[in-house]
Protein backbone atom coordinates (compact mmCIF):
# COMPACT_ATOMS: atom_id res chain seq x y z
CA UNK A 1 0.00 0.00 0.00
CA UNK A 2 2.02 3.04 -1.38
CA UNK A 3 0.17 5.76 1.16
CA UNK A 4 1.18 3.46 3.86
CA UNK A 5 3.49 5.67 6.48
CA UNK A 6 6.16 3.46 8.17
CA UNK A 7 5.86 3.05 11.83
CA UNK A 8 9.74 2.60 12.15
CA UNK A 9 9.71 2.11 15.72
CA UNK A 10 7.14 -1.29 15.57
CA UNK A 11 7.57 -2.38 12.35
CA UNK A 12 11.64 -2.51 12.99
CA UNK A 13 11.55 -3.95 15.83
CA UNK A 14 8.45 -5.42 17.06
CA UNK A 15 9.67 -7.22 19.59
CA UNK A 16 10.79 -4.55 21.34
CA UNK A 17 7.59 -2.45 20.82
CA UNK A 18 5.81 -5.71 22.87
CA UNK A 19 7.66 -4.69 25.75
CA UNK A 20 7.11 -0.78 25.06
CA UNK A 21 2.63 -1.99 24.96
CA UNK A 22 3.26 -3.99 28.19
CA UNK A 23 4.43 -0.87 29.94
CA UNK A 24 2.05 2.33 28.69
CA UNK A 25 -0.42 2.41 31.59
CA UNK A 26 -0.10 -0.18 33.69
CA UNK A 27 -2.98 1.26 35.69
CA UNK A 28 -5.26 0.75 32.54
CA UNK A 29 -6.41 4.66 32.62
CA UNK A 30 -6.80 4.84 28.79
CA UNK A 31 -9.26 1.86 29.36
CA UNK A 32 -11.17 3.20 31.85
CA UNK A 33 -11.78 6.54 29.98
CA UNK A 34 -13.09 5.11 27.09
CA UNK A 35 -15.27 3.00 29.07
CA UNK A 36 -16.44 5.13 30.96
CA UNK A 37 -18.09 6.83 27.02
CA UNK A 38 -18.83 4.21 25.59
CA UNK A 39 -18.75 0.27 27.04
CA UNK A 40 -17.82 -2.30 24.04
CA UNK A 41 -19.28 -5.17 26.21
CA UNK A 42 -21.82 -6.91 23.49
CA UNK A 43 -20.60 -4.87 21.18
CA UNK A 44 -18.68 -4.84 17.77
CA UNK A 45 -15.05 -2.98 18.16
CA UNK A 46 -12.51 -2.24 15.14
CA UNK A 47 -8.83 -1.34 16.14
CA UNK A 48 -7.31 0.59 13.29
CA UNK A 49 -3.52 0.54 13.13
CA UNK A 50 -3.59 -2.74 15.48
CA UNK A 51 -0.08 -3.89 14.76
CA UNK A 52 0.72 -6.78 16.42
CA UNK A 53 -2.97 -7.14 17.71
CA UNK A 54 -1.98 -5.86 21.73
CA UNK A 55 -5.08 -4.60 22.24
CA UNK A 56 -7.19 -7.51 20.57
CA UNK A 57 -7.68 -9.49 23.71
CA UNK A 58 -8.40 -6.82 25.81
CA UNK A 59 -11.35 -5.80 23.75
CA UNK A 60 -12.69 -9.37 23.43
CA UNK A 61 -12.90 -10.07 26.80
CA UNK A 62 -16.48 -8.47 26.51
CA UNK A 63 -17.06 -7.35 22.92
CA UNK A 64 -19.55 -9.19 20.56
CA UNK A 65 -16.79 -9.37 18.01
CA UNK A 66 -13.22 -7.38 17.42
CA UNK A 67 -11.57 -6.43 14.19
CA UNK A 68 -8.02 -5.84 13.87
CA UNK A 69 -7.07 -3.46 10.89
CA UNK A 70 -3.30 -3.01 9.92
CA UNK A 71 -1.57 -2.62 6.84
CA UNK A 72 1.71 -3.81 7.26
CA UNK A 73 1.55 -7.65 6.09
CA UNK A 74 4.65 -8.62 8.84
CA UNK A 75 2.41 -6.76 11.91
CA UNK A 76 -1.04 -8.40 10.28
CA UNK A 77 0.60 -11.89 10.28
CA UNK A 78 1.60 -11.76 13.98
CA UNK A 79 -2.00 -9.82 15.17
CA UNK A 80 -3.45 -13.11 13.20
CA UNK A 81 -1.56 -15.23 14.98
CA UNK A 82 -2.17 -13.61 18.80
CA UNK A 83 -6.16 -13.79 17.82
CA UNK A 84 -5.84 -17.51 16.08
CA UNK A 85 -7.52 -19.33 19.45
CA UNK A 86 -10.17 -15.88 19.83
CA UNK A 87 -13.61 -16.57 17.67
CA UNK A 88 -14.64 -13.42 18.14
CA UNK A 89 -11.52 -11.54 16.67
CA UNK A 90 -10.35 -11.39 12.61
CA UNK A 91 -7.44 -9.36 11.15
CA UNK A 92 -8.08 -7.60 8.31
CA UNK A 93 -4.84 -6.35 6.16
CA UNK A 94 -6.03 -3.12 5.51
CA UNK A 95 -4.91 0.32 5.50
CA UNK A 96 -7.47 3.29 7.89
CA UNK A 97 -8.99 4.64 4.18
CA UNK A 98 -10.64 1.60 2.48
CA UNK A 99 -11.78 -1.06 5.46
CA UNK A 100 -13.58 -3.70 3.60
CA UNK A 101 -16.08 -3.97 5.52
CA UNK A 102 -20.22 -2.89 4.88
CA UNK A 103 -21.60 0.06 6.15
CA UNK A 104 -22.37 0.75 9.76
CA UNK A 105 -20.35 -2.06 10.59
CA UNK A 106 -19.34 -1.13 14.36
CA UNK A 107 -20.39 0.36 17.41
CA UNK A 108 -16.38 1.15 18.82
CA UNK A 109 -13.23 2.12 16.99
CA UNK A 110 -10.19 2.63 18.15
CA UNK A 111 -6.68 3.42 17.22
CA UNK A 112 -4.20 4.18 19.64
CA UNK A 113 -0.36 6.12 18.26
CA UNK A 114 -1.59 5.81 14.43
CA UNK A 115 -3.80 8.79 14.21
CA UNK A 116 -1.79 11.46 16.23
CA UNK A 117 -0.11 14.08 13.48
CA UNK A 118 -3.59 15.12 12.91
CA UNK A 119 -3.24 16.80 9.34
CA UNK A 120 -3.13 13.84 6.75
CA UNK A 121 -5.71 11.60 8.76
CA UNK A 122 -9.23 13.08 6.47
CA UNK A 123 -9.22 10.29 4.54
CA UNK A 124 -9.21 7.71 7.82
CA UNK A 125 -11.97 9.65 9.50
CA UNK A 126 -13.92 9.71 6.33
CA UNK A 127 -13.69 5.99 6.10
CA UNK A 128 -14.79 6.22 10.10
CA UNK A 129 -17.87 8.31 9.20
CA UNK A 130 -18.91 5.35 6.64
CA UNK A 131 -18.53 2.32 9.32
CA UNK A 132 -19.71 3.74 12.52
CA UNK A 133 -23.41 2.75 13.59
CA UNK A 134 -25.12 5.67 15.12
CA UNK A 135 -24.38 6.19 18.72
CA UNK A 136 -21.16 4.29 18.19
CA UNK A 137 -18.20 6.31 19.62
CA UNK A 138 -14.36 6.10 18.17
CA UNK A 139 -11.54 7.11 19.98
CA UNK A 140 -7.98 8.43 19.03
CA UNK A 141 -5.68 8.20 21.48
CA UNK A 142 -2.08 10.17 21.36
CA UNK A 143 0.55 12.45 22.74
CA UNK A 144 -0.17 15.47 24.61
CA UNK A 145 2.98 17.23 23.75
CA UNK A 146 2.28 19.92 25.84
CA UNK A 147 3.54 18.65 29.16
CA UNK A 148 4.88 15.16 31.09
CA UNK A 149 8.04 13.97 30.75
CA UNK A 150 7.55 12.29 27.98
CA UNK A 151 6.24 15.07 26.48
CA UNK A 152 9.19 17.41 26.73
CA UNK A 153 11.52 14.37 24.66
CA UNK A 154 8.70 14.31 22.34
CA UNK A 155 9.12 18.00 21.63
CA UNK A 156 12.61 17.89 21.34
CA UNK A 157 13.24 15.42 19.24
CA UNK A 158 10.63 17.13 17.06
CA UNK A 159 10.38 20.95 16.98
CA UNK A 160 8.59 21.33 14.09
CA UNK A 161 5.33 19.36 15.63
CA UNK A 162 3.05 21.89 16.82
CA UNK A 163 0.90 20.12 19.14
CA UNK A 164 -1.77 23.35 18.80
CA UNK A 165 -2.44 22.80 15.85
CA UNK A 166 -2.80 19.29 16.00
CA UNK A 167 -5.21 20.00 18.98
CA UNK A 168 -6.91 22.63 16.95
CA UNK A 169 -7.37 20.02 13.69
CA UNK A 170 -9.16 17.76 15.65
CA UNK A 171 -11.61 20.40 17.20
CA UNK A 172 -12.69 21.27 13.57
CA UNK A 173 -13.38 17.47 12.74
CA UNK A 174 -15.96 17.89 16.05
CA UNK A 175 -13.58 14.96 18.35
CA UNK A 176 -13.73 16.23 22.37
CA UNK A 177 -10.96 15.55 24.35
CA UNK A 178 -9.86 14.04 27.45
CA UNK A 179 -6.47 15.12 29.14
CA UNK A 180 -4.60 11.95 30.72
CA UNK A 181 -2.00 11.29 32.88
CA UNK A 182 -0.57 7.99 32.19
CA UNK A 183 2.63 6.65 33.10
CA UNK A 184 5.45 4.48 31.17
CA UNK A 185 7.08 1.60 33.17
CA UNK A 186 9.24 -0.94 32.22
CA UNK A 187 10.47 -4.12 34.62
CA UNK A 188 14.25 -3.05 34.15
CA UNK A 189 16.84 -0.84 33.16
CA UNK A 190 17.15 -2.86 30.17
CA UNK A 191 13.69 -2.72 28.88
CA UNK A 192 13.62 0.91 29.07
CA UNK A 193 17.05 1.77 27.27
CA UNK A 194 15.38 -0.27 24.64
CA UNK A 195 12.05 1.35 24.42
CA UNK A 196 13.92 4.91 24.48
CA UNK A 197 16.03 3.67 21.47
CA UNK A 198 13.13 2.39 19.34
CA UNK A 199 11.30 5.79 19.94
CA UNK A 200 14.24 8.27 19.26
CA UNK A 201 16.55 8.77 16.96
CA UNK A 202 20.31 7.80 18.23
CA UNK A 203 21.55 11.24 19.78
CA UNK A 204 18.36 12.09 20.85
CA UNK A 205 17.64 8.80 22.66
CA UNK A 206 21.50 9.30 24.34
CA UNK A 207 20.43 12.62 25.84
CA UNK A 208 17.53 10.86 27.22
CA UNK A 209 18.94 8.29 29.17
CA UNK A 210 22.36 10.28 30.32
CA UNK A 211 19.86 12.65 31.59
CA UNK A 212 17.86 9.67 33.70
CA UNK A 213 20.54 6.94 34.22
CA UNK A 214 19.09 5.31 37.00
CA UNK A 215 15.09 5.76 35.74
CA UNK A 216 12.78 2.57 34.38
CA UNK A 217 10.08 4.81 33.89
CA UNK A 218 8.30 8.58 33.48
CA UNK A 219 5.42 10.38 33.39
CA UNK A 220 3.16 10.81 30.25
CA UNK A 221 0.51 12.81 29.04
CA UNK A 222 -2.28 11.88 26.14
CA UNK A 223 -4.66 12.85 24.74
CA UNK A 224 -8.00 10.97 24.45
CA UNK A 225 -10.09 12.31 21.58
CA UNK A 226 -13.10 11.03 21.11
CA UNK A 227 -16.48 11.48 18.80
CA UNK A 228 -19.99 10.04 19.26
CA UNK A 229 -21.15 9.30 15.43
Amino acid sequence: MSDVIASPNIWDTPDVYEVENQGVDRAGVIESAMHEIQDWAGRDVVDIGCGTGYHLPMFARTARSVVGVEPHPPLASLAAQRVSRMPLCSVREEGAASIGVADASFDVAHARWAYFFGPGCEPGLAELNRIMRPGGAAFVIDNDATRSTFGSWFRRALPSYDPRAVERFWQRQGWSRERLDIRWDFDSREDFEAVVRIEFAPDHADLILAEHPEATGVDYAVNLWWRRY
